[in-house]
């Protein structure tokens, strides 16, 4: 295909399996993420199966000089970018609203929010016209509130709206703008939620099949490999058990 993807949040869950998706269908590959052991084990990973391109990014998307600096000092040959898929995002703690630990709040709304509009920015000038696409992570908890979610779920509903926006501004560029919100998907986001605990983390999963990090890639290639006048604006995908932010029939 020989397309240039740039991935955030690429060392585990829905990255990671965005970046083995896209590496089998032979496109070069950008990597990016806080680990730098996990971003060197997947890069010799996807080199290895797939004889993939791969260029490893280490940063935090928190971080705003961090990330123009690493996209400014991309090599010429990665310079122009066919999909953007901002993945990057995380929750932590699902506190009531007066017990929430306000480091939490920041650190949420840094990197979900903060995180996308930097990355977002940085590589704008890197898109091609009327080819590019970007392709925004959200999740259903920016479509519905619920209880304990407060700042996680503000988090999230900004992604569509700052997705929405994006969609419009770059219309005369010809940019395809994307959100993809996914319901419960299995990946490391319960364990980082509940802060390392795993037997809090395996609850929110018992008794019904969750969505995989390869069911959420298989969409995001798809919505990223249409005809390029043709735009999935949104999409919603949730397990067949799930019906709403907290609606689920479990066994």
């Amino acid at each position: 295909m020989n397309k240039t993807i740039f991935i955030t949040g690429a060392t585990s869950g829905i990255g990671e399996a965005c970046a083995e998706k896209f590496a089998a269908a032979k496109c070069r590959i950008i990597i990016s993420g806080r680990r730098a052991d996990r971003l060197s084990k997947i890069k010799s990973h996807l080199e290895s199966k797939f004889n993939a391109d791969i260029l490893d990014l280490c940063f935090d998307v928190q971080d705003k000089n961090a990330v123009f600096d690493a996209i400014k000092k991309l090599p010429e040959d990665w310079k122009k970018i066919d999909v953007l898929i901002n993945n990057a995002g995380l929750s932590l703690g699902r506190d009531n609203f007066t017990d929430c630990d306000i480091a939490d709040w920041e650190t949420m709304l840094q990197t979900n929010v903060n995180g996308l509009l930097y990355v977002s920015k940085a590589v704008l000038d890197l898109l091609i016209p009327n080819e590019s696409v970007v392709i925004n992570i959200g999740s259903i908890a920016g479509k519905e509130v619920y209880e304990n979610g407060n700042v996680y779920c503000a988090s999230k509903f900004a992604v569509d709206a700052i997705t929405k926006s994006m969609r419009i501004d770059l219309l005369k560029k010809g940019i395809r703008v994307t959100a993809i919100h996914p319901g419960a998907v299995e990946t490391e986001f319960s364990l980082v939620r509940f802060k390392g605990d795993a037997s809090k983390a395996s609850q929110v999963y018992k008794g019904f099949k969750p969505l995989t990090p390869e069911d959420v890639a298989d969409t995001i290639f798809y919505a990223a490999n249409l005809p390029s006048h043709v735009c999935i604006n949104e999409l919603t995908i949730m397990p067949k058990q799930q019906a709403s932010a907290n609606h689920f029939h479990k066994d």
